[in-house]
């Protein structure tokens, strides 16, 4: 299977059914062996493209990450920047937020760990959560101390929808290329990969009881999700539903969508200028003495 990005973007202004979306599609790799080598050849390309963004510093580039629990956002992170310079790339993990958070609008927590120009920023849950898990939960709305809350939701969550399509607009226009990842997991997968969490040490950590209690919300979930989607995939953002019950596929077809934002920069490094060139044949010299 060649993956073709366009498989997987959600068309600006459409409707999203996540039943229609498959959470499995036929595998890019034929064996674990040929999974690596794919992985390695996409990772080291990768390293090359970040190496150029930092040298020309004319954009940022903004990966966003969400999904249901053990969808496998935290690998796909690890394996597919596995290769990147740390000193050009920063993850941030949005928890619950903090008192000090609360006192702001909704964007403001997460506007501060924008990446500069020449960077990869990574955000592992982003402040999509405001229209996920807030929508689902409305307890934690009324945390937020907002003024006027509108007593109609649909009201409520299209200011939310445009407020972050004007901000990803506004990063666009700036320099920012932001690609959206929403990693599809089947239900019936997550449960398996909750039991393998419970039965190995070394993933047991990660479970907790809120995890099954989340599962009760799977449809309010799936709908959330469903018009958040539509709603905010952009030309200047767009979403791509990545089939996730495939761990391995999934790391293969995110790792191939990033190359291809990167490809579309058409990154070099800076020309240097003959004054430039002369200075530096000057310090050649005086070194080479």
């Amino acid at each position: 299977m060649k993956i073709n990005a366009k498989d997987f973007r959600v068309r600006e202004g459409g409707e999203v059914n996540l039943k229609k979306w498959p959470t499995i599609v036929d595998p890019v790799y034929k064996s674990k062996e040929q999974y690596q080598e794919l992985l390695s050849e996409h990772v080291a390309q990768l390293s090359s493209q970040q190496q150029l963004l930092y040298a020309s510093n004319r954009y940022a580039v903004l990966l966003i990450f969400q999904a249901m629990d053990a969808a496998g956002k935290d690998g796909a992170i690890k394996h597919v920047m596995s290769g990147v310079n740390p000193q050009g790339c920063q993850v941030f993990s949005f928890k619950h937020p903090s008192p000090a958070e609360l006192q702001h609008d909704f964007l403001w927590r997460t506007t501060r760990d924008l990446p500069e120009r020449g960077r990869i920023g990574i955000f592992n849950r982003s402040y999509y959560e405001e229209v996920l898990i807030v929508r689902v939960h409305r307890n934690i709305l009324r945390s937020e101390g907002l003024p006027d809350t509108p007593r109609d939701d649909k009201v409520l969550w299209r200011d939310r929808y445009r407020s972050i399509a004007n901000l990803e607009k506004h990063l666009y226009d700036n320099g920012t290329r932001i690609v959206k990842f929403y990693l599809h997991l089947s239900k019936d997968e997550q449960r398996k990969r909750f039991l393998e969490r419970i039965d190995e040490p070394e993933k047991s950590f990660k479970f907790s009881l809120a995890d099954i209690e989340e599962r009760k919300f799977w449809r309010h979930y799936m709908k959330a999700y469903e018009e958040c989607l539509g709603a905010t995939s952009t030309s200047a953002a767009p979403w791509y539903v990545v089939p996730a019950d495939d761990k391995e596929n999934a790391r293969l077809i995110i790792s191939r969508i990033v190359l291809d934002t990167l490809d579309g920069l058409k990154l070099t490094y800076p020309k240097t200028s003959t004054e430039r060139r002369q200075e530096l044949l000057a310090i050649r010299k005086r070194l080479a003495k």
